[in-house]
């Protein structure tokens, strides 16, 4: 019996629709059955009649009604009376107040602020917490466009993919998910579809079992590496340097679509003139990969059919990571591959939505200055120093031809933070710079939240956030083209608000007036919908929604973005040569350099005249990667005690070649450090990583963590080639035991500190 049948005939339970708020691919359609007496939420499951999501959840998001009912969901907002930061009894320093007490207080700090410093010092900073158009940023960008603040350059995830990705394809358009089931080939390149992207999994078996191979392209043995047929494990950063080795077979072996390439690309000649010095033998040095396998890979993709490629975000998050995924992006054009059901790439769904009309949503009519500044939430470390010089560094400035401002340009010191879907003091580069931000006596935090996060800790007040089950919104995919709403199963928990409702409080605190922080959440949802009037949302009414929970985009069926060129380029075909590229300071072709070249000769300072013997005998850096924990969502689910125990401590994974040079065992306690910090982990010694690599799952917050600290101590808050995307992946550490002796072995159950 399936579980909606299990309710569907219970006159004491209801069930209610609604959708998965958080980063992931999938953002599955779920139910939610609801005892009508209690008006408590008892059980989720996946809806079965959506497409992708067929009844499943990922483990995490199976466990929702235990993040929604935890002891630790905070219910009152709450006022800081003791220092601030975390440590052990984090929650004595904090009072509750009334919702009128804090809004009130609130809004006269803000004012002090924009009275004495502009509007500008005030900085909003959010996330993923929820991708919801209203409670993401519908309202939130309403309030801060009236207010006037900063604005927040959203880059820390996948910015510099995107932009590779649209200078060579125009949009995020691809392969549809449910089409990966006619593939013959599949190549997964720098993605772990079995933890970030599980409902993929089910086309790619589909196609495993019509004969389909499946290839992971990836420097760790992940879980979906060991459940694909092959696994080639690359050096992190350099899988622009496969791509142009492909590409050489490819043209070199006239193994390319002619007639496709021809009526559909731009710069084919520049392209194969630069890819004749890309020999395998060339990549091969670079990447890691036998110069024989990647030939064979090369002639295996050009002749198969039809062929796919899936790549994620953590390909990207090197110092050249967007001219990779560019490169990457080049590939089905050249051998035809958009032209057949279960051929293409995907690197996103999301352009199927870029057409959606928000501006009735979020009224960029009611900021008065438009040129008020952007800050690249990766450099929120600089962005909360009070030296001129760091704070222009945090502008944004996604292109090459962006200079650093300068005088006036540069702005106030951030004199007010409100943080939002985020937890940055565990989750942004440069760990240490952030915290000492957040400490700063003069810098005035709010913080909306379900839990005491590392970020609530240093909040001056924290506001008590609804959890998806008690608030309405509307979703998009970036992993299908599907459009979901969710409605609210369950009344507010305690006094605790949805995002929206929060900011429209604030602005009558502040005195605003305008009509648009006087609707209601649902109404809101329904003129956004009903105002669309692009072809692609005419399937997605607001009866449909209410319906069904979920309404396709109006694609054809099957979707072939690019079958018949159509890209939507300034020159209309897949760009090969790319004019606005060498327009914004880039090499206009494909090519590939390493994150030393990128960064320049200061990426990586060497050891201090301090540095013991010990760590001076072995100087050799190994290059940190920090995806996803397996039991983890960047850091929304940290606080669930089942899935923290399924994590169950913060650890470092290496190659058994790098633990035995520093005479590493398997449990040891090691120091993870460079020039910004160090990290207390514990070593687990293994051959599913490429030597030179060391990996450690994340994202734990550091209250968590048992020396209150976390991978993002090591990571530098340089911007990766493209719009100023996040460099996670391309940490270079040095790594040593802790400290002789046996008591630095740690049983491989140890919990977790917790801090509070």
């Amino acid at each position: 019996m399936s579980r909606i049948d299990l309710y569907a005939n219970d006159p004491a339970v209801s069930v209610v629709t609604g959708a998965c708020p958080h980063d992931c691919p999938d953002t599955c359609s779920w139910q939610v059955a609801v005892n009508r007496e209690s008006g408590t939420a008892i059980d989720i499951w996946g809806n079965a009649s959506h497409p992708i999501t067929q009844g499943k959840l990922c483990g995490k998001v199976d466990r929702y009604l235990e993040r929604t009912y935890h002891s630790g969901r905070l219910t009152t907002p709450l006022r800081r009376v003791g220092p601030k930061g975390g440590g052990r009894n984090v929650r004595g320093r904090f009072e509750p107040v009334t919702w009128e007490t804090a809004l009130a207080e609130i809004a006269t700090r803000l004012s002090a602020v924009v009275d004495e410093w502009g509007s500008q010092a005030v900085l909003p900073y959010s996330y993923s917490g929820t991708l919801g158009y209203l409670q993401g940023e519908g309202m939130a960008v309403r309030f801060f466009n009236r207010l006037g603040a900063s604005k927040l350059a959203r880059t820390i995830c996948s910015e510099a993919g995107f932009e590779g990705y649209l200078y060579t394809l125009g949009a995020t358009l691809g392969t549809a998910t449910e089409d990966y089931a006619h593939a013959r080939l599949i190549l997964i390149w720098g993605s772990n579809t079995l933890t970030s992207n599980l409902h993929l999994w089910q086309f790619i078996q589909a196609a495993r079992k019509a004969g389909a191979r499946v290839i992971v392209i990836d420097p760790a043995r992940t879980r979906t590496a060991k459940a694909a047929d092959e696994w080639l494990a690359i050096r992190p950063g350099t899988d622009g340097a496969l791509a142009l080795a492909l590409m050489h077979v490819i043209i070199g072996e006239n193994l390319h679509d002619a007639k496709y390439v021809e009526k559909y690309t731009v710069g084919f000649d520049q392209l194969a003139e630069r890819v004749k010095e890309w020999t395998p033998e060339r990549a091969a040095a670079i990447t890691g990969i036998p110069a024989e396998r990647i030939r064979s890979l090369a002639v295996e993709y050009a002749t198969t059919r039809p062929t796919a490629i899936r790549v994620n975000y953590g390909m990207q998050r090197h110092a050249g990571g967007g001219m990779a995924m560019r490169t990457i992006a080049c590939l089905p054009a050249l051998v035809g591959s958009w032209q057949e059901q279960g051929g293409g790439i995907q690197l996103s769904t999301s352009g199927g939505f870029r057409r959606m009309d928000l501006t009735g949503l979020q009224r960029p009519d009611l900021r008065r200055d438009s040129s008020a500044r952007t800050i690249n939430m990766n450099r929120l470390g600089d962005a909360l120093s009070l030296d001129p010089a760091r704070i222009a560094l945090s502008h944004y400035r996604p292109r090459p031809i962006d200079p650093i401002p300068s005088g006036e340009q540069i702005g106030p010191p951030v004199k007010a933070l409100i943080v939002y879907n985020a937890n940055p003091a565990a989750a942004t580069p440069d760990q240490s710079a952030v915290m000492a931000g957040l400490a700063r006596e003069d810098l005035f935090t709010v913080v909306m939240e379900q839990f005491q996060t590392d970020t609530a800790d240093y909040a001056d007040y924290i506001l008590p956030a609804a959890t998806q089950l008690e608030q309405w919104d509307i979703h998009r995919a970036y992993g299908h083209n599907f459009l979901s709403l969710n409605r609210p199963a369950i009344g507010p928990v305690g006094e605790s608000l949805p995002n929206a409702e929060m900011f429209r409080r604030l602005a009558h605190a502040l005195g605003y007036t305008d009509d648009c922080f006087r609707e209601d959440d649902e109404t809101i949802l329904r003129k956004l919908v009903q105002s669309q009037t692009q072809p692609e949302f005419a399937t997605c009414t607001w009866e449909a929604l209410l319906r069904d929970g979920y309404a396709r985009l109006n694609l054809p069926d099957p979707y072939l973005p690019f079958a018949q060129g159509n890209y939507p380029t300034a020159s209309g075909k897949c760009e090969f040569y790319s004019q606005r590229m060498a327009d914004d300071g880039y090499d206009p072709l494909p090519t590939y350099e390493s994150g030393e070249q990128i960064l320049g000769i200061g990426y990586f300072e060497p050891l201090d005249d301090s540095a013991s013997e010990s760590e001076i005998s072995n100087t050799q850096y190994l290059i940190c990667i920090s995806p996803p924990a397996h039991s983890f969502l960047n850091t929304s689910f940290g606080v669930v005690d089942r899935l923290r125990g399924r994590e169950k401590e913060p650890v470092l994974q290496m190659h058994p070649t790098d633990a035995a040079a520093r005479q590493i065992g398997d449990g040891d306690v090691v120091r993870v450090w460079n020039e910004l910090g160090e990290v207390a982990l514990t070593a687990r010694v293994t051959e599913d990583l490429v030597p030179g690599t060391v990996l450690a799952p994340g994202v734990w917050w550091a209250s968590h963590s048992p020396d209150g600290r976390n991978i993002n101590q090591v990571v530098r808050q340089d911007e990766a080639d493209m719009g100023g995307g996040a460099c996670f992946y391309d940490a270079r550490v040095f790594v040593a035991i802790a400290s002789d002796g046996a008591q630095n072995r740690v049983s491989s159950d140890k919990s977790p500190v917790i801090a509070y």
